[in-house]
Order: C-alpha cells, then sequence, then structure tokens
C-alpha cells in the first residue's frame, strides 16, 4: 500500500513540475509577444555622406556631418524670407515646428514679436548662405563639437543679406553657434530625429579676408 501512495505522490509532483513549467513558458511567451509589439517599424540610420572609404557606425550614432547638414538647412529656412518678412517668418517658425525644440519655438516666436514690433520684418526680403571655403571641418573647434551624446554646438559661417524695397539694408558676416538636439519623437514629421534648439551663445559678426564679403 505504502509503494502505490508513493507512486501516486511521484506522479502528482510531475503533474505539478509540468504545470509549472507551463506557467513559466506562458509567461516567457508574453513578455516575449511585449517586446515584439512595443518594438520600433522603423529604424533610423545616419550614415555620413562619403562612403569612399567605407562606414562602420553604431545605430544610435550621429554622424557630425549629418549634424552640421541639418543645423545649415534648418536655419537657412527659417532665415529665407522670399516676398515679406512679416508673411514669410512666421510661416516658416510654423512650418518647420518639428525640427525646433519647444524651448526654441517659443524663443522664435517671441523673437517674432519683437521684430515685427520694431518694423523690422514689413516688406524685408532676407536670406542667409554659406561663406565658400567656410564649411563643414572636421574640427570640432570650427564647425561641430559633440557635447554630450544627444547635443552638439554647430558653428555656422553664413552671409546674412537683407533688403528693403529692393534696396540692401543690411549685409554682414556672422558666426551663429546653434545648439542641435536629438529628438527622436515623431518620425512621421521629423525624419532627421534632430531639433534646432536655438543658439548656444551670441552670434558674432566676423571680418573676411579681403573686406566684404
Amino acid at each position: 500500500m505504502s509503494r502505490f501512495r508513493n507512486k501516486v505522490d511521484a506522479q502528482q509532483a510531475h503533474i505539478f513540475s509540468l504545470r509549472l513549467a507551463v506557467v513559466i513558458l506562458a509567461l516567457l511567451c508574453a513578455g516575449l509577444w511585449y517586446g515584439w509589439r512595443s518594438a520600433p517599424t522603423d529604424l533610423t540610420v545616419h550614415v555620413p555622406p562619403d562612403l569612399r572609404s567605407g562606414s562602420t557606425r553604431k545605430w544610435w550614432d550621429i554622424p557630425s556631418e549629418n549634424v552640421y547638414a541639418f543645423a545649415l538647412y534648418i536655419f537657412g529656412q527659417l532665415n529665407r524670407w522670399p516676398s515679406d518678412g512679416e508673411q514669410d517668418y512666421r510661416r516658416a517658425i510654423y512650418g518647420l515646428q518639428s525640427y525646433l525644440t519647444p524651448a526654441c519655438k517659443a524663443f522664435l516666436d517671441g523673437d517674432y514679436e519683437y521684430r515685427k514690433a520694431a518694423g523690422e520684418l514689413r516688406q524685408r526680403v532676407r536670406g542667409v548662405y554659406e561663406i565658400l571655403g567656410r564649411g563643414y571641418s572636421e574640427d570640432p573647434e570650427l564647425r561641430v563639437k559633440q557635447l554630450d551624446r544627444d547635443s552638439w554646438l554647430v558653428k555656422l559661417d553664413l552671409n546674412a543679406d537683407e533688403y528693403y524695397a529692393a534696396e540692401p539694408v543690411k549685409r554682414v558676416v556672422v558666426r551663429y553657434p546653434l545648439r542641435v538636439v536629438r529628438f527622436d519623437l515623431d518620425p512621421e514629421r521629423n525624419k532627421w530625429g534632430l531639433a534646432l534648439d536655438c543658439y548656444q551663445g551670441t552670434p558674432q559678426k566676423i571680418s573676411l579676408p579681403g573686406g566684404e564679403p
């Protein structure tokens, strides 16, 4: 009788261990399913523009060339007023808001109101463009300096031209220190995964050899 009881107890213990294994496997499968469901469907990989020598990078790393190109493009579009700054500047801020941090957007809105009140926008035509020979450089002190994993300091040397009623009113050469940050919030609206965080210091007028640009 004792032998049969021991056999029944052993079978019940084995059944319990099997049930426990099934529960553990079910929990493991649920965890794997959740990880699969929460994984991103798209992954942005930043590739440097010059691939003649090949490139091996970590997926989250952003080449300084791409950061510089982003800053130059977005800042240039913000300062492109083709017909009337009062309309064009506001339209540019609104159209590029997906590429601006909330703090930068608030700063530019305030800048717009200030310039409008000072009469610096109405019928103004403005554009900025890169100085020939002052483009991207691998020297971090000149163009792109990585502040930490998710932010960069970009220095743009640009010509800034403004016209009022076809008459030139401003032509200066300025170094703009801009802060760029990682901004992977909405890939549908911002394919770069970057955002302009406005200025990392005060823009400075610079002089070029030969005087006028």
